[in-house]
């Protein structure tokens, strides 16, 4: 999996299949899209796209390039599809994000991780609607045990309930102490 991975970070600008992919892995395309999926999260074209989009990020922050050319620059071939696959990993569309100005001079450890799209949509998407009637309900969590150190415990073995607890006096209608 790791071949095909370095071969889609080698060649995201080029028109790339699944059965050439699987060639690479020696396996079927089928077998490499659930091995790809279970090892990265991921299937081998949404991979594919998160790469160039990313790339896209990255000449679009730091060039004056034109979007219709950065599009094709990364592998895409047409402009719809690039906009509606922007907006779908980064949140916004690709002329509102070169609007946000240049990547400020950081190390770039930090900007690669600071400008990495986020996959919050994916998992988003994954996670179980609440409102589902056919998910059920996740089960209550169970009670916290009793605290051995609080004095006013009722499952204290030491202090049963019902008996008086001989630290606090209580006034008697005979007794005249304050």
């Amino acid at each position: 999996m790791l071949r095909v991975r370095d071969a889609i970070d080698r060649r995201y600008a080029e028109e790339l299949d699944v059965t050439a992919l699987a060639a690479l892995a020696h396996v079927s395309p089928d077998h490499l899209i659930r091995s790809f999926r279970t090892v990265f999260g991921e299937t081998p074209h949404r991979y594919l796209q998160r790469r160039r989009v990313e790339r896209a990020m990255h000449l679009l922050r730091t060039t004056t390039t034109p979007v219709t050319e950065v599009c094709l620059h990364v592998g895409f071939t047409s402009l719809g599809t690039f906009s509606r696959t922007f907006r779908s990993v980064v949140g916004e569309s690709p002329t509102a994000y070169r609007s946000r100005g240049r990547v400020p001079a950081v190390p770039s450890c930090f900007g690669m991780a600071w400008t990495r799209p986020s996959t919050a949509a994916v998992v988003a998407v994954a996670s179980p609607d609440p409102s589902d009637p056919s998910d059920p309900p996740d089960p209550p969590d169970p009670p916290d045990p009793p605290d051995p150190l609080d004095p006013l415990d009722p499952l204290d073995p030491l202090d049963p309930p019902g008996l008086p607890d001989p630290s606090v006096s209580e006034k008697r209608e005979g007794d005249q102490s304050p």
